[in-house]
């Protein structure tokens, strides 16, 4: 048996034992589990308040544009920090691209800001 596939065998008897043990630890802890049904536990349950009516109701679009502008601008920081760490050596090239990066992100917020999307409401 060549190397090669000596070292997908290891792999592969590895994955197997991973999962006949995962699927043992699931086996026992369903043997040894108490299993008490009871129609209040069925029952759905929301930030401790009781529900009333119907489970369904319909987002608002507003709130994902919130949400996705939040992450936009919050993944916007994971590009500055690199910047931030290394400002000595990128030197003044290094502060007007971010200054102009900035510049793309306040236009974007003030953009947003009047189209009344940051508006809470």
């Amino acid at each position: 048996m060549s190397q090669l596939l000596r070292s997908y065998l290891t792999v592969a008897m590895f994955g197997a034992i991973g999962v006949l043990l995962a699927a043992l630890l699931l086996a026992i802890s369903a043997l040894v589990r108490p299993n008490r049904p009871n129609a209040d536990k069925s029952k759905v349950y929301e930030s401790g308040v009781d529900p009333i009516g119907d489970g369904w109701s319909q987002s608002q679009i507003r709130y994902y544009v919130f949400a996705l502008l939040f992450v936009i601008f919050d993944v916007e920081t994971v590009f500055i920090f690199p910047w931030a760490t290394q400002l000595e050596r990128y030197a003044g090239f290094g502060l007007l691209e971010m200054g102009i990066f900035v510049f793309v992100l306040l236009l974007g917020l003030v953009y947003a800001w009047r189209k009344g999307v940051l508006r809470w409401v």
